[in-house]
């Protein structure tokens, strides 16, 4: 019986200062509107996947409005990356991925959600060429 767990624990978040650096230094980007992903794929480190999420102040002044967006995008986030992460482990890769929202108001979930996939096919294509 297959059973895909649907988790984000904290190893799997980007925390460190030094491979935030990095990934915003060294990575590559590409933008799926809303969301602006930049993603840096390397080997040292096999089979660990980490994800950072960000919304600007920028654009939305109140905590509350910053919080439910990174919110929404760690669910859509939650729920598509058994692929991606499937193909980092079998490429024995690590890779770090950011993703910035970058539209001026908040979107539902259904259509972050539809972004989130694009953006996902999009990564595990660029990690099988790897």
């Amino acid at each position: 019986m297959n059973r895909t767990r649907f988790l984000f624990p904290k190893s799997e978040r980007l925390n460190s200062n030094i491979k935030i650096d990095r990934l915003f230094t060294d990575g590559k980007a590409f933008l799926v509107y809303p969301l602006r992903t930049v993603y840096f794929i390397s080997s040292e480190n096999p089979s660990e996947l980490e994800v950072l999420i960000s919304v600007p102040k920028k654009k939305f002044k109140k905590a509350v409005h910053r919080n439910r967006i990174k919110r929404l995008i760690r669910e859509a986030y939650r729920l598509n990356k058994n692929e991606l992460c499937n193909v980092v482990i079998s490429g024995n890769l690590q890779m770090q991925v950011a993703f910035v929202y970058v539209a001026d108001k908040e979107l539902n979930f259904h259509e972050l959600n539809d972004k989130m996939k694009q953006i996902l096919d999009q990564l595990k294509k660029i990690a099988s060429e790897q």
